[in-house]
C-alpha cells in the first residue's frame, strides 16, 4: 500500500500552488505514494488549470480564498492565515493516523504576521502543535546533513541561544536521525560560535566554556563527535565528507554552505516530533511566483523522504 502523504499548498501568494498540482502529477513521484493536498480549492483549481492542464489531485479543503482575493507575489494577512490553516490542518490528520506524513510547501512569515499571529517558522508552528518540546531542523541532501540549534532568532539572541545542554539535545536528535538512514556509528562535526573558534578565548569565550563541554558530554555518551570547528572551513569539501551530520550553532552559519552545495535537491527536516515531516528547502519565491517556471527539485526531494520513511511500499 502506498504511503498518503499530506501536501499543503503553502502561501497562496508564492509559488506552491503551482508546485503541488505540477508535482501531483508526475509518475515518478505518483507510483511512490498517494498525494493529498490541503489548500484552498480554488486557488489550486486555478493553478491546476494554468499549470497541469486542469488535472487536479486529491484535495482536503482548509478554506475558500480565491485567485482574485490576492495579488501574485505579495504579502497579504488572508493569504498568511489560509496558508497556516492547511498546516494545522494537516497536522491534525498526521497525528490521527488519516495521513502517514506531511511535507509543507514554503508560507510567507510577514504574511502570517500581517494576520495577527506571531509566526516565526514551521518548524516551530509544527513542533508546537504536536506539543513537542525537544525538536531540531535538519536540512539535508544525500550525504550532507546539517542540524541547527538555533534558528529563527535574531543574531544578537544566538550567543545566549546557544547553551551545552541545547548543543547535547541536538546532536543526539542528529545521531538518532543517521542511525535510522541506515548509518551504524554516525560521525558527528559541530561548528564553532565564534571566528576561528574564538583563538582560545580572545575571539569570545563561547567555544570553550559552551561548546566544549557539551562535545565531552556527548563523547561521554558514545556519540562520535568532532570539533569545535571555524565554520569557514568546516564545509570544504575535504572535511564536511569525513562526516555523516554537521552541528551549525545558528541558522545562517549552515543554511548559507548548505544551499549555496544543494538548493536544488535541498530537503527540511524537524528531528525529534512524533510524526514525518519534511519541506521545501526554499521560500515563497514571491518574484516568480503563477509564472510555471518554479523549479521541482526540491519538493520532489521532500516527497520522496517523507516517503521512504514512513517504511511503506507498493504492494505491502
Amino acid at each position: 500500500m502506498l504511503p498518503r502523504i499530506a501536501l499543503t499548498m503553502g502561501d497562496p501568494a508564492g509559488i506552491g500552488p503551482e508546485q503541488v498540482v505540477r508535482v501531483a502529477q508526475l509518475p515518478e513521484i505518483t507510483s511512490l505514494m498517494e498525494i493529498v493536498v490541503y489548500g484552498c480549492p480554488r486557488i489550486i483549481e486555478e493553478a491546476a488549470r494554468r499549470f497541469s492542464n486542469g488535472e487536479m489531485p486529491q484535495i482536503v479543503a482548509t478554506g475558500d480564498l480565491k485567485f482574485s482575493d490576492f495579488t501574485p507575489g505579495v504579502e497579504n494577512a488572508a493569504c498568511g492565515l489560509a496558508a497556516l490553516n492547511t498546516v494545522k490542518d494537516a497536522v491534525r490528520d498526521v497525528l490521527s493516523g488519516n495521513m502517514d506524513a506531511l511535507v509543507t510547501s514554503p508560507m510567507n512569515k510577514a504574511s502570517v504576521n500581517l494576520a495577527g499571529i506571531p509566526f516565526t517558522g514551521h518548524t516551530e508552528l509544527i513542533a508546537g502543535l504536536c506539543g513537542c518540546e525537544s525538536y531540531a531542523m535538519m536540512q539535508s541532501a544525500d550525504n550532507l546533513r546539517v542540524a541547527f540549534v538555533t534558528t529563527h532568532i535574531p543574531i544578537n539572541k544566538v550567543a545566549e541561544a546557544v547553551t551545552s545542554e541545547r548543543i547535547v539535545e541536538v546532536a543526539e536528535l542528529l545521531h538518532r536521525a543517521i542511525l535510522s538512514e541506515g548509518i551504524a556509528v554516525p560521525k558527528l562535526a559541530a561548528a564553532a560560535l565564534n571566528p576561528h573558534a574564538g583563538e582560545m578565548g580572545y575571539m569570545g569565550r563561547e567555544d570553550e566554556d559552551v561548546v566544549k563541554p557539551a562535545l565531552e558530554i556527548l563523547r561521554s555518551r558514545g556519540i562520535h563527535i568532532e570539533g569545535p570547528f571555524p565554520s569557514d572551513v568546516l564545509f570544504i569539501e575535504n572535511t564536511r565528507n569525513r562526516f555523516d551530520g554537521i552541528v551549525s550553532m545558528y541558522h545562517d552559519q549552515g543554511h548559507i554552505p548548505f544551499k549555496m552545495l544543494a538548493f536544488d535537491r535541498g530537503v527540511n527536516s524537524t528531528l525529534g516530533l512524533p510524526l514525518i515531516r519534511t519541506s521545501v528547502d526554499h521560500g515563497t519565491a514571491f518574484e516568480i511566483a503563477w509564472r510555471g517556471c518554479a523549479d521541482l527539485g526540491s519538493l520532489c526531494a521532500a516527497l520522496k523522504l517523507a516517503a521512504v520513511r514512513t517504511g511503506k511500499k507498493s504492494g505491502n
